[in-house]
């Protein structure tokens, strides 16, 4: 039984999470090419973030939305740490980003992963994300894949 909840941009597991995320990314795309969202560089208000934990407490993986000046919002940070990866644990994160989308009035969610994530890749399609041009503040990236869903 896994539970998800929201949590601050600090917390300690959260950065935890961040630093492996990080370092499986570093060794799949070159640092230009690597979109890695600083926490500290963004207020409280402009970002949520949420983590999934095991029964015994313990972070299995996390996302983070954020939120854009033209009311759309960013999902950013999604990562499920390889031993809990096959338990539908990133559909849970997506839609519990989508919920906090919904609850601010943002109806277009975008996010930017990398060509080498196949299975990230997979889940935002299975979540109804559809490819789609890049977007603000990204160019066109030959290793980035773009992607958006309207919500209802």
């Amino acid at each position: 039984m896994f539970s998800i909840s929201e949590v601050d941009k600090g917390d300690s597991d959260l950065a935890w999470l961040v630093s492996e995320l990080d370092a499986f990314q570093s060794e799949l795309y070159p640092a230009e090419s690597n979109h890695c969202l600083d926490f500290s560089t963004v207020s409280d208000e402009q970002l949520r973030c949420v983590i999934v934990r095991n029964e015994g407490g313990s972070p299995a993986g996390c996302g983070a939305l954020l939120f854009q000046e033209d009311g759309s919002a960013e999902i950013k940070r999604v990562y499920i740490r390889p031993e809990y990866r096959g338990r539908k644990l990133g559909e849970q994160i997506v839609s519990a980003i989508e919920t906090i989308a919904s609850e601010k009035n943002s109806s277009l969610l975008r996010l930017e992963t990398g060509i080498h994530q196949q299975p990230a890749i997979a889940l935002y399609r299975r979540c109804g994300y559809e490819i789609c041009d890049a977007f603000p503040p990204y160019a066109a990236d030959p290793l980035s894949v773009f992607m958006c869903k309207e919500l209802p």
